[in-house]
C-alpha cells in the first residue's frame, strides 16, 4: 500500500469518528474498531492526561492508573509539546462540567 493511500484512509477514519452521534454510538464503534487492550491503553492515556492537567505528580498518577512511567512521560510530552489535542479536549470537557 502506498503512502498516499495511507493518508486517505486515516483521514476517512477521522471523518467517520465525527459522524458519531452520542456516547453509546461512540463506545460501540470503538469496541468494533479496537481490541480491548487498545481501548484500555487509550482510556489509560486519557486518564493520565486528566491527572497531569490537575497537577498530580508521576507517582500519584502511577498509583491511580497503573500507567508506566514511560506512558506518563509520553502523555506529559504530548500535553506540553504535542498537537494540543489533549488540551483542546480537556478544555471542552471542563466547559461541559461547568
Amino acid at each position: 500500500m502506498s503512502k498516499a493511500s495511507d493518508k486517505i484512509n486515516s483521514q476517512e477514519l477521522y471523518k467517520a469518528i465525527l459522524t458519531l452521534k452520542d456516547e453509546d454510538e461512540c463506545r460501540r464503534f470503538f469496541k468494533d474498531l479496537c481490541t480491548i487492550a487498545e481501548l484500555r491503553a487509550m482510556e489509560q492515556r486519557y486518564d493520565v492526561a486528566v491527572l497531569l492537567e490537575q497537577g498530580l505528580v508521576y507517582s500519584d498518577i502511577l498509583e491511580r492508573t497503573g500507567a508506566s512511567s514511560a506512558t506518563i512521560s509520553r502523555v506529559n510530552r504530548a500535553l506540553n509539546y504535542g498537537e494540543n489535542g489533549y488540551k483542546d479536549v480537556l478544555a471542552r470537557m471542563q466547559e461541559r462540567q461547568s
